[in-house]
């Protein structure tokens, strides 16, 4: 079992700056697949960014230039920089740990608000 705890989330103007943290409760191995979704109400959750040491990283067309995944082995944390925000960025947004055996976690989850 894998417990994963986000933080860095809250209310921002549009064009504004966010950084959120994901620590894991476990050293995060190689084959870990790291990534950052979002759900927006009445909407499903979507990826936002992912990250491997085999496939590196990949992003959402809709964050492409604006977020940027990276990852601290020493300190078993994934981090989501989201700079340039804007209100449709609004959203919960979840940590996500996908094995190699496919086992998948999730954080609880943070709130994002970009005010216009």
């Amino acid at each position: 079992q894998v417990q994963l705890v986000e933080s860095g989330g809250g209310l921002v103007q549009a064009g504004g700056s966010l950084r959120l943290s994901c620590a894991a409760s476990r050293f995060i191995v190689s084959t870990d697949v790291m990534g950052w979704y979002r759900q927006a109400p009445g909407k499903e959750r979507e990826l936002v960014a992912s990250i491997s040491t085999i496939n590196g990283t990949n992003y959402a067309d809709s964050v492409k230039g604006r977020f940027t995944i990276s990852r601290d082995n020493a300190k078993n944390t994934v981090n989501l920089q989201m700079n340039s925000l804007k209100p449709e960025d609004t959203a919960v947004y979840y940590c996500n740990l996908e094995t190699w055996t496919r086992s998948t976690y999730w954080g609880q989850g943070t709130q994002v608000t970009v005010s216009s």
